[in-house]
């Protein structure tokens, strides 16, 4: 039997009774923390602290304490050497013609051969901890967002970046400890560069930065770089005594030469050092309050409930407006004097897709926006690409993207495909449908899935009424190989252009666009079916069966997350079984950490919660570090997979969360249904404002097996369909209800803006 498939012991707990009334639920609690009895040793097991832009991982080297200190917009931007040659014509005759060689050497090889463009580091601190002794304890609160570590002789040290401000603050009682500024390793007096690998990260001399400044002065560090093109960064730290011990903020600024300058870090440090430490938290700590108040779960699996508040409280960190959007390490770059896995740039053939998969259904969608903010605030650019790559009107995104949205090259197949802006095309479209905003909906939503649907319209072509791609690709399906590039559309790229028709058509409609929406409607009909086997369900491409294990769904987007095959369909869904089948017939032996966190998606929609558990557990269990990092392959050794190294990366962290999400609530098939996904054995289970479908905040309580209390607010107002899971029902309370009805098992309700309603099991 496929390992996956053989259940872990679960992890049981007692129901606590925290009802009473209406559905309320707590902030997370101690169980919920990272807690250590010691200091983490490496930097991607650090203790991670973040506010979007700044970020920290707490850890120790040599003996010191070592803060990791990061900025989500450092970047090296200087262009990929000879990628201006690469057009997506030239690529299609030279695959035509067989020469593949040449399409590798300017779309591939300057990704893995040259340092940059590249995500890079900032700096660190170090505090000698030499005498303090053994460690009693190492916590991080995840709902304050404070670590605090704790030495066996009293000593105490607490550490936050600002919520709301552009610091780090940090505080010892009991003990006064200067910090050192350390410089990120770009110079070395070493001459031997160790060998390129984008994988585990290249060396940071290979940037050829100039060697950095740092200079000391009444209690302030200050170090100064100069880096490629426009960019020069800043990190400061500055301390004080404070009774028996002492308090220091931290922080970094950048400065691009072709933007406004800011204030520098040195600034910022010494006007936040006037503050105390506890002073200075106070609107931390209310941000982080509001966060957690958004919602809430409980499920009777500890682990897997742990699980998904580290990562929603990452998701917090990493994810916040006026910030840049989550990248695949987003404010943890490494710090071992190497860049980070894969540049730790903006890969959408799924990492950027996956990471916000959670935004929406777990009511932050505020955190959400700041990647449809990102793609809309360089919209000028994926313009600019579609003309300059694809000579198209409209507009795609780079599958591998710097900063600012600047293509990057690496497996041309994927990085330059023209379907990419499709696929995040679905972040815009579920933004308005869980918040109904239609401000979002006539300025951004729709112009951008228009202009990315009118980009596929230029880029096909139509033979005999069927309309096509002359190249397609399912990453990452062959890899890099000849292979890999495929003269017929692959189900992949079917769907993605069916999706992207099916969106601009529905909200053409919504805008009052009723001749686009025909016109959409009619250029989405051209494109061809599904690639279907009668036994073997979705194939990667017609005579393409999936007859191997891959890490990557691509085949299957059809089933999710687009959504285009419906399981409430018996014919469609018959197709999604076989897949499914299929995909546990060639087993996980090539799959990495996300490919369990997606699997648990799948199968949550199609209502098979013990499936999706055990696929959760799996990810949760063997392919997470103890700080709760994803980090891609088997750690457990344990035969889930043969990829058994730990390249960091957050795509599998977010896609659990949605997993678990989705296993408490579904409304993608235009109607809500609570708890559609749980194990048998999950007898007791509660959330707290989950987000629907139509801007509706959704609570439910199940009791003894029972669901026993659903909550619905209408925020937007509008109409509900809520498939009830009880045979007889009664409204305990409503607020601002204009009607209610039943259609078999659904009980429609037709809301004011700011309406609720109370429905419980049995008789009044």
């Amino acid at each position: 039997m496929n390992r996956l498939f053989k259940e872990l012991p679960l992890l049981l707990v007692l129901f606590p009774v925290f009802f009473s009334g209406e559905i309320s639920m707590a902030q997370p609690t101690e169980k919920h923390n990272l807690i250590f009895n010691n200091i983490p040793n490496r930097w991607d097991e650090g203790i991670p602290l973040g506010n979007g832009m700044l970020g920290a991982l707490v850890w120790q080297k040599e003996g010191k304490l070592r803060i990791s200190m990061d900025r989500a917009d450092l970047w090296d931007l200087r262009p990929t050497a000879g990628l201006d040659k690469y057009t997506y014509k030239w690529a299609c005759d030279h695959r035509i013609s067989g020469d593949w060689d040449t399409i590798v050497k300017v779309g591939d090889v300057p990704y893995d051969r040259d340092a940059a463009p590249t995500k890079i580091p900032g700096a660190a601190l170090e505090f000698n901890i030499s005498s303090l002794g053994k460690v009693k304890s190492v916590d991080l609160d995840i709902a304050s967002a404070i670590c605090i570590i704790i030495w066996e002789n009293g000593t105490n040290f607490r550490i936050c970046i600002d919520a709301e401000g552009k610091t780090g603050r940090y505080s010892w009682t009991g003990a006064s400890i200067n910090p050192v500024l350390i410089a990120p390793a770009y110079v070395s007096n070493l001459t031997a560069i160790p060998a390129n690998e984008v994988v585990d990260g290249q060396d940071l001399r290979r940037l050829g930065y100039p060697k950095g400044t740092i200079r000391i002065k009444n209690r302030i560090s200050i170090y100064n770089q100069t880096c490629w093109g426009p960019l020069k960064y800043q990190a400061a730290v500055c301390w004080r005594k404070a009774g028996q011990g002492s308090e220091g903020a931290f922080s970094i600024s950048s400065h691009y030469s072709d933007c406004p300058k800011a204030e520098p870090a040195s600034g910022i440090v010494k006007k936040a050092i006037k503050t105390s430490f506890d002073n200075g938290i106070a609107l931390h700590k209310q941000w982080w309050k509001q966060y957690w108040a958004q919602s809430a779960i409980h499920i009777p699996d500890q682990q897997l409930e742990k699980q998904w508040y580290l990562e929603m409280y990452k998701f917090g960190s990493a994810s916040r407006k006026g910030s840049p959007p989550i990248s695949l390490q987003a404010v943890w770059t490494a710090d071992n004097d190497k860049l980070p896995p894969w540049k730790g740039d903006f890969h959408s053939d799924l990492n950027t897709q996956l990471s916000y998969w959670p935004a929406y259904s777990s009511n932050h969608l505020e955190e959400g926006s700041v990647f449809t903010d990102w793609l809309w605030d360089n919209k000028a650019c994926f313009e600019q690409y579609a003309k300059q790559v694809f000579g198209a009107e409209g507009l795609n995104v780079p599958g591998v993207a710097t900063l600012r949205g600047q293509a990057m090259g690496g497996w041309h197949m994927y990085s330059m495909s023209p379907t990419v802006a499709c696929w995040l095309s679905q972040n815009f479209y579920l933004q308005w449908k869980y918040s109904m905003d239609k401000k979002f909906l006539n300025e951004k939503a729709y112009p951008w899935i228009n202009e990315a649907a009118r980009f596929i319209e230029d880029v096909s072509i139509v033979k005999d009424g069927v309309r096509v791609l002359p190249m397609s690709s399912s990453p990452e399906f062959r890899d890099n190989s000849i292979e890999a590039c495929f003269l017929q559309m692959t189900n992949y790229d079917r769907s993605l252009c069916k999706y992207i028709f099916n969106l601009a058509a529905e909200l053409a409609v919504e805008t009052g666009k009723q001749d686009e929406a025909s016109h959409w409607e009619l250029v989405g009909s051209q494109f061809p079916a599904f690639v279907v086997d009668e036994k073997e369900g979705l194939l990667v491409a017609p005579g393409y069966p999936y007859n191997e294990s891959h890490r990557h769904f691509s085949h299957l987007l059809a089933i999710h997350p687009l959504g285009l095959l419906n399981f409430d369909d018996p014919a469609e869904r018959e197709i999604i079984e076989n897949s499914l089948a299929n995909l546990e017939k060639q087993g996980t032996s090539q799959w990495c950490g996300y490919s369990f966190s997606w699997l648990g998606n799948i199968y949550a929609r199609m209502k098979q919660g013990e499936k999706a558990a055990v696929a959760l557990r799996t990810f949760s269990t063997c392919f997470c570090l103890p700080n709760s990092f994803h980090v891609n392959g088997d750690q457990c050794k344990a035969g889930h997979s043969k990829f058994t190294y730990r390249p960091f990366t957050l795509e599998g962290n977010f896609a659990f969360a949605a997993g678990i999400q989705e296993m408490m609530l579904q409304s993608q098939n235009s109607y809500i249904e609570v708890f559609p996904a749980l194990p048998v054995d999950w007898k007791d289970a509660a959330f707290d404002k989950l987000r629907a479908e139509g801007a509706f905040l959704v609570s439910a309580e199940k009791t003894g097996g029972q669901v026993e209390l659903i909550r619905i607010e209408a925020e937007q107002g509008g109409t509900a369909r809520i498939l009830l899971p009880f045979p007889t029902h009664y409204i305990s309370s409503s607020v601002k209800v204009i009607s209610s009805k039943m259609e078999g098992k659904i009980l429609v309700v037709q809301f004011e803006k700011g309406g609720s309603i109370q429905i419980r099991n049995g008789y009044e």
